[in-house]
Parts: C-alpha cells; sequence; structure tokens
C-alpha cells in the first residue's frame, strides 16, 4: 500500500476498460482516497468500512469505480488539493476512523482545528511540507489505542498541558522554544487512552 496519504480527494489513475482485472495496487489506490475521504468528513467511518470491504472484494475497474464516483469531480480532480497555497483555510478536519492507518502528509493545507477522534488506528501527522498560514492549531484529541505521531520543524512547538492522557506513552523533543520565531504552535487537548504519542 502507498505509505503516504494522499491530496485530499485526488482519485486513482484513470481507469483502463471496465472488465479489466484490477491489481492490488489499484485497490489500494481507490482505499487511499476513500481514506481521504473519510478524513475530509465526507465519509463517514461506517461508510468507510462498507467501501473498503468492497474495494477490497473486488475484482474489475468496473466494480471499482462506483466507489469514488462521488467524491471526486468530474474531471478528475479536487481543485483545493491541487492548490493548497491558494486553497481557503477550512475551520475543522475531523479524522475519525477505526482501526488501521491515515497518514496527512506533503503539501496538504493545515486548517485552524484538527479533530482527532479514532479507535485503534495509527496516525500520522507531517507538517514539514504543509502549507501553514497561521500561527496555532488545535487538536482537539478524543483517541482510544492507537498512536499520534507529529513529524515538526524545528520551528514548531507542541504543547500538550492540556491533554489528559491514561496508560499511554507520550515521547516529545526536548520542549525548548525555538531560536527565531514560533511558526506553529500545536495544541494538544482532550484525552489520549491505552495509546501512543510522539512529537518529533
Amino acid at each position: 500500500m502507498q505509505p503516504d496519504f494522499p491530496p485530499t480527494g485526488e482519485p486513482p489513475e484513470p481507469f483502463p476498460a471496465p472488465d479489466v482485472r484490477a491489481s492490488d495496487a489499484d485497490r489500494d489506490r481507490v482505499i487511499d482516497v476513500l481514506r481521504a475521504a473519510t478524513a475530509d468528513g465526507r465519509l463517514t467511518a461506517d461508510e468507510f468500512s462498507e467501501r473498503m470491504a468492497a474495494a477490497l472484494a473486488s475484482r474489475t475497474f468496473r466494480e471499482l469505480a462506483p466507489l469514488t464516483a462521488d467524491l471526486v469531480t468530474p474531471a478528475g480532480r479536487a481543485p483545493a488539493s491541487q492548490a493548497p497555497e491558494s486553497a481557503p483555510v477550512k475551520d475543522v478536519i475531523r479524522i475519525d476512523q477505526r482501526g488501521g492507518t491515515v497518514q496527512r502528509t506533503g503539501r496538504w493545507l493545515v486548517p485552524l482545528r484538527l479533530e482527532m477522534h479514532p479507535s485503534w488506528c495509527d496516525v500520522t501527522i507531517d507538517f514539514t511540507e504543509a502549507v501553514i498560514r497561521h500561527d496555532t492549531l488545535h487538536i482537539d484529541m478524543k483517541m482510544r489505542g492507537g498512536s499520534l505521531i507529529l513529524v515538526v520543524g524545528p520551528d514548531m512547538v507542541v504543547d500538550a498541558d492540556s491533554l489528559a492522557t491514561r496508560y499511554t506513552d507520550v515521547n516529545f523533543r526536548p520542549p525548548t522554544e525555538p531560536d527565531g520565531p514560533v511558526r506553529l504552535r500545536i495544541y494538544l487537548e482532550g484525552r489520549m487512552r491505552y495509546g501512543y504519542i510522539e512529537a518529533r
């Protein structure tokens, strides 16, 4: 499976003839689109589970195509994901998934707030190449099990003073202020149970 979280809403490569047999990589690309749509709130966790199961059971492109047909534009691309520098900043992005992994990497547009409500799911959020237009990000956490990995730059600070943890390992790099201006201050708030949090 592709290791990076795809740009939100970006579809797989154009489908060949409908009755051509799909490969594992073809099924994986469809699942990546479903994960992106779930992170954006366009699919519920139950819808994601149903479509993922259908994707894994699909044998031809005819079976795969309907699973993402309502998630992309007719041209096959979501404009906001193709130009994050000019796209409007979203107030909230919600990640709510049971099991599996979610990754947000590359050039993505950081919202004003992240709602993290997954269970037994491994989440990686990489800010090093992200488009950041404001100096604070509040992450509202209601996580149970799994892990949260934050990949940050030297001009970013993670603050977990308002986060309640239980049976959770927390591993932050030395919480010192950078020598220069803070580009992004990330506030972890809410709670984490039975998991692992790392900022690196």
